[in-house]
């Protein structure tokens, strides 16, 4: 690691926390707490009785004396607007409703991953606390790949005789299935949160607030969030038509919070606002372990402890997507409808194997990509997308891959797959204020994708071997301004200062009283300034873990992930026992039923390189 060039910080741009201009990760250190919110923090702590240093860390995120309340307590109640304030609310609950009352065959189309099988077994529930047995449909993803087909529709139409088929997390551009199941005589509606065209398709309501003429402004909701909102208005509807009475209960929709949480960390929506309640609701229902497949999922994961937002995004979450990724893709959806216990039990073991293959499957594609990968930023280090591409590799895992890429590498990242053909298919990840949906969605308007969608920060595409160069030209040109400025701001935000002997239990609790954390609402992280790392050891796969020692002797255990052979790795190994600020988040170990916490390594730099 190099020595710093001096900067000279504007009245807009925050002095380098401690002075670390570039870190072991090759980042700037900034307190996240603006100067002009440090008033805000102390209005917080005098006038609503928070703890000062809580009151800092809510202030980063947003909050304010007026708000500082629900902050803390998000609720439905105070969150939840009315469900008739997306578009197309009114039709899709009343067309819902009148399915359930006349007992029709519905079906319901869900995508593979976690969002689509979270929502699907959300509708799933609901329909069977009404009496229905809705058919689930997932299309696999390597022979039918992303949304809707008209194969598929016409045999939930033709075959199966389904008159109303909901999709859900995906749909909003599928003009000619759902074209074709009208023609067979089927109602269709979407739920979805899908950028959306202009020309919508014949369905009889699309929900989705990212549709262009939604004025809602709920557009970061899950599937599961938009699909939640649906049956809030759905059985609101059935409560005007008079379907409840004793011999037909009204189910209480709260009790399956946990399966929108589930989807909402997974598919890492911002948890601000009515998100932020829809996890912490479900986390507390998840307690209860009354979902079987959750249940079994987590006993096939020896996860014993709480649930948290980790716990659903780096444990249950890849599992359930394994199914999708490289096995059966309607698994995930199964398991968390399922009421069987001997059912939801055999498939958590397949899907911890699937995990388990798909594990090691990742490890070589990883290998790989990472060294093309750096081979590309030597030619070319201001490039605004790193394009990684090979003939053999698993299209279930290209997403995952190009996640790893953006975490190594910062940039925005598209990882393609031939699998041997002239057809490929390709994921991409980016970083904060680089629209990769929006630019994906532009290149299939000009004709340069076969298919192609999704958010801001995560996109897929179809794409013809020969027009790659002229995707790539296209691409370059649309994300080399928006890169460019988010290269600028590879920085590292962080809430304070901590000895080792702070990190504890009474901390946590104080800290969690701001979660849930995840994407929009950071988990706060920490300078632990002039730390030694003690007995430092890889562990797992690519894990360093460590005991960091401050000047006074107070010990905390810590522990790098994914860190090994790369610049945080080599960092940490390179100075052993030496003097280092570190940057990390406490999170609980209770290993062995000591309820103590650890830290987990975000960072590192050497403090005989910081410009104070």
């Amino acid at each position: 690691m190099t020595a710093a060039k001096p900067r000279i910080a504007t009245e807009a741009e925050p002095v380098a926390f401690l002075g670390v201009e570039r870190s072991a990760r090759e980042k700037r250190w900034v307190e996240r707490l603006s100067a002009d919110h440090v008033q805000i923090a102390s209005a917080i702590a005098q006038s609503n009785g928070v703890p000062e240093l809580l009151a800092r860390v809510v202030a980063a995120r947003g909050a304010t004396p007026d708000t500082v309340e629900t902050y803390l307590n998000p609720t439905l109640k105070a969150l939840l607007p009315d469900p008739d304030l997306l578009r197309d609310m009114a039709p899709a609950s009343a067309r819902i409703a009148e399915a359930v009352c006349t007992q029709e065959t519905i079906a319901i189309f869900g995508d593979y991953d976690v969002d689509g099988a979270a929502s699907s077994a959300l509708l799933q529930r609901f329909f069977a606390a009404h009496g229905l047995d809705a058919i689930i449909y997932i299309p696999d993803r390597l022979t039918e790949g992303y949304g809707p087909n008209v194969a598929a529709f016409e045999e939930l139409v033709g075959t199966q005789g389904a008159s109303l088929i909901v999709t859900v997390d995906c749909g909003t551009t599928s003009h000619e299935p759902i074209a074709r199941a009208r023609e067979l005589g089927a109602d269709v509606i979407v739920i979805d949160h899908h950028l959306a065209d202009e020309d919508l398709p014949p369905a009889t309501a699309i929900v989705n607030p990212n549709r262009q003429d939604d004025l809602s402004d709920l557009g970061t909701l899950s599937a599961a969030g938009v699909a939640f909102m649906t049956l809030v208005a759905v059985a609101r509807e059935l409560r005007r038509l008079g379907w409840y009475s004793e011999q037909r209960i009204e189910p209480d929709l709260r009790a399956w919070l946990d399966l929108v949480a589930l989807a909402t960390v997974c598919d890492v929506v911002p948890l601000q606002g009515l998100n932020r309640a829809f996890v912490a609701k479900g986390l507390a229902v998840m307690r209860f372990r009354e979902n079987l497949g959750l249940n079994a999922l987590c006993d096939v994961a020896a996860l014993t402890e709480a649930p948290t937002p980790y716990a659903l995004g780096f444990i249950l979450g890849p599992r359930i997507n394994a199914g999708g990724r490289i096995g059966d893709a309607a698994l995930g959806a199964r398991l968390l409808s399922s009421v069987d216990p001997t059912e939801t039990a055999e498939i958590a073991t397949v899907l911890e194997r699937l995990n388990t293959e798909r594990k090691s499957a990742e490890a070589d594609m990883l290998d790989e990509a990472m060294s093309q990968g750096e081979r590309l930023i030597e030619n070319d280090p201001e490039r605004p997308l790193l394009v990684i591409a090979a003939d053999h590799w698993h299209r279930g895992l290209v997403g995952l891959i190009a996640s790893r890429l953006v975490e190594r590498f910062n940039k925005p990242s598209l990882v393609l797959t031939w699998e041997g053909g002239e057809i490929g298919t390709g994921s991409a990840r980016s970083l904060p204020g680089v629209d990769i949906g929006s630019a994906v969605k532009r290149a299939l308007e000009q004709g340069l994708l076969v298919r192609g969608g999704g958010h801001a920060m995560a996109a897929g595409l179809t794409i013809k071997r020969h027009e790659l160069d002229a995707f790539l030209a296209a691409m370059f040109e649309w994300l080399a301004a928006p890169a460019a400025e988010a290269a600028t701001r590879n920085s590292l935000s962080v809430d304070g200062a901590l000895m080792a002997a702070s990190a504890n239990v009474e901390l946590m609790d104080l800290l969690e009283r701001a979660g849930p954390f995840g994407n929009g609402n950071p988990e706060p992280k920490f300078v632990f300034p002039s730390h030694r790392c003690l007995d430092l050891k890889r562990v797992g796969a690519n894990h360093l873990r460590t005991t960091i020692q401050a000047s006074s002797g107070g010990r905390v255990k810590a522990i790098a992930f994914r860190a090994c052979d790369g610049p945080l790795g080599d960092f940490l190994e390179n100075r052993a026992g030496e003097p280092v600020h570190l940057v990390g988040h406490l999170r609980r170990d209770d290993w062995a039923g000591k309820g103590r916490v650890q830290i987990i390594i975000d960072d590192a730099a050497d403090p005989r390189q910081t410009r104070l």
